[in-house]
């Protein structure tokens, strides 16, 4: 048995690293070898290995497979925008040819893997090319991270319709309460549960600064392989 499945969420820093990092460490709990993946990550620092992702580092950390750098981070940009303009400054295309071999190389290693996108759904890797048609060709159903903020309704749920009509299965969907100032919490996620096609996975509350891993989020995983397998 294998599979995956790509996390995309409704805006850049709504935490797609950390539920894809406990997805990860969830998969391992359930015993399913799993690796991690961010194709393309701006923002990137230097080493002397080379630029280097702080989100594909932890995804590296939490996955139960060792991979190459380079697979697991094929595009490493180093300003700290948005991606296809990183990519423009440093003169390099991002092509997903190449996104997809590192993808493979990764399936081959292990049977499950997690994907964390750039941005948003449709952010733009290029002249062409845009985050949801790499989702889309890696062909793995897709996890909604929700930043609980103001506007996040509108975000939510044009980013699921955007998702439906690209025809490529919505997995589930999971809070991430970012925002401390934002009211009516409950109500909020109440009118997503009724709008959204999908289930809510998992809801992650504000993070204390003296507790910045205590998430309190647990994955239905064994329910989402027998769903999308």
């Amino acid at each position: 048995m294998s599979g995956g499945w790509f996390v995309t969420g409704t805006d850049t820093g709504v935490g797609k690293t950390l539920v894809s990092r406990l997805l990860l460490e969830a998969l391992k709990r359930a015993g399913h070898s799993a690796a991690g993946m961010k194709p393309v990550a701006s923002g990137c620092h230097v080493t002397a290995a080379g630029l280097r992702s702080d989100d594909a580092l932890e995804l590296m950390q939490a996955s139960g497979t060792a991979a190459d750098y380079a697979d697991v981070n094929p595009y490493a940009l180093a300003s700290a925008c948005a991606p296809h303009i990183a990519a423009r400054e440093m003169g390099v295309e991002i092509r997903l040819e190449r996104i997809l071999e590192s993808f493979q190389r990764l399936q081959q290693k292990s049977p499950w893997v997690v994907v964390e996108g750039v941005g948003g759904w449709s952010v733009p890797l290029g002249e062409r090319l845009t985050m949801a048609e790499v989702a889309r060709a890696l062909g793995l159903p897709v996890i909604l991270v929700v930043g609980l903020r103001l506007g996040c309704l509108n975000h939510a749920l044009l980013t699921a319709e955007a998702i439906r009509r690209a025809g490529i299965p919505l997995a589930g969907w999971v809070t991430n309460h970012i925002d401390p100032a934002m009211t009516h919490v409950p109500e909020n996620i109440a009118t997503l549960a009724q709008k959204i096609e999908a289930p809510l996975l998992a809801q992650i509350p504000r993070q204390s600064a003296t507790q910045p891993d205590a998430t309190g989020a647990v994955f239905p995983v064994a329910e989402m392989i027998m769903r999308f397998n």
